[in-house]
């Protein structure tokens, strides 16, 4: 929480009006916009302790934290900050946020928004945070989200190198193994595709896998052409 509260610092003055900032009816404005998601963080947050995987009160939530950040941010610049330094403050409230829920064992979403936001920056505590969710995920959706966020990435050969070390495709979600698919698609590494895209025909979902499978086929055949 130590962001969040860097973040959330009162300016100095305790919040009185200076000279040359800005007319006292913005500022009113900007407190009671900060002041409105409060009556559901509460509840957000109970949600998250029950179920810290919960994406409907995860998503909710960090969106809370994502404004408030950027509303502190811009009262403390006394104007308008630059986009790069309200990047990083709503990305650094999502940190905080994230990493507090990552705290139970069973969460796995918290991870994936810490791998995503650390992908840049410490790209071996980024994949490693990947695998610790998709491992901590059974159904796949952790493992799917995992390799979607390393295809969004452009990093292919991690997403493949993720998927071929935690793909379960009896068990997982079958949106694993279209990214799995995919990625193999993108990297260029065709007969690895092909492998995987039999794999396919394990899931228990005949009928699901067979669509993804026609759909996978055609991008196989646009690909070697």
């Amino acid at each position: 929480m130590g962001l969040l509260d860097r973040w959330r610092k009162p300016t100095p003055g305790g919040g009185a009006s200076r000279p040359g900032t800005r007319p006292p009816g913005r500022r009113s404005r900007r407190r009671a916009r900060r002041a409105e998601p409060a009556v559901n963080e509460a509840q957000l947050r109970e949600a998250l302790r029950e179920d810290p995987n919960d994406a409907t009160a995860f998503g909710a939530l960090a969106e809370l934290v994502r404004t408030r950040a950027v509303l502190a941010r811009e009262e403390d610049a006394g104007g308008t900050p630059e986009p790069d330094e309200v990047r990083r403050a709503a990305d650094n409230a999502e940190w905080a946020l994230a990493e507090e829920m990552a705290q139970s064992p069973q969460a796995w979403r918290p991870l994936l928004v810490l791998g995503r936001l650390s992908l840049a920056d410490d790209r071996e505590a980024a994949l490693r945070r990947l695998g610790i969710a998709a491992e901590r995920d059974g159904s796949g959706a952790g493992l799917a989200a995992a390799l979607g966020i390393l295809r969004d990435a452009g990093m292919n050969d991690e997403a493949l190198s993720l998927g071929v070390g935690h793909w379960r495709p009896r068990e997982h979600d079958l949106e694993a193994g279209r990214h799995l698919v995919a990625a193999a698609i993108d990297a260029g590494r065709l007969s690895e595709a092909r492998r995987h895209l039999k794999a396919l025909g394990m899931h228990p979902d005949s009928a699901g896998a067979d669509r993804l499978r026609a759909e996978l086929e055609h991008r196989i055949a646009r690909a070697s052409r």
